[in-house]
């Protein structure tokens, strides 16, 4: 069964829709970031602090690369994973890319006290914000075949998920 791949601007809720739509299809999920994590064993904004950023995209498309060789996932990718060719090609023509789309506005409230985002790390946060989403929504736009309005809570956006794709609990 061919992995279902989250994608969209950070806040969207790649992560926490995914666990949700896991559970409901019976998938094991992977947190892209979570999954690097490991890997290197230092936290994502620690690759960034040490390694910079170069060295997590590679680490990144490595990932993109092994995930893509396993079945039956529910892959929530970086936030910038998917704007990189290389990752796309990574699982496209195996596995279903899908954009958890939403609004700037909606996102800049979800992402307002968090302090763990490295390219939000400036005095200028929104404006940050909105340079980076107009950056990226267009390359997720393209990468992605499947889009879903995700400015709704996490259970109605799995649940609109498993509508849109007639996703099935899956036989263990």
């Amino acid at each position: 069964m061919k992995n279902i791949v989250l994608c969209g601007f950070m806040g969207c809720g790649k992560t926490t829709v995914g666990k949700r739509l896991a559970k409901r299809c019976g998938r094991k999920f992977v947190d892209m970031d979570k999954y690097i994590e490991q890997q290197e064993n230092m936290t994502v904004s620690q690759i960034f602090e040490r390694r910079g950023e170069a060295y997590f995209r590679d680490a990144e498309h490595k990932a993109c690369c092994e995930l893509a060789k396993q079945e039956n996932l529910i892959v929530a990718s970086g936030g910038g994973a998917l704007t990189f060719q290389r990752n796309i090609e990574a699982f496209k023509g195996k596995d279903t890319i899908l954009l958890i789309s939403v609004p700037l506005k909606v996102l800049q409230k979800r992402l307002a006290k968090d302090t763990t985002r490295p390219l939000l790390q400036r005095p200028d946060k929104e404006q940050a914000m909105q340079e980076l989403y107009e950056k990226r929504m267009p390359l997720y736009t393209q990468a992605a075949s499947v889009v879903v309005d995700g400015a709704h809570q996490p259970d109605a956006v799995a649940r609109l998920i498993i509508a849109t794709m007639g996703l099935k609990k899956e036989k263990k």
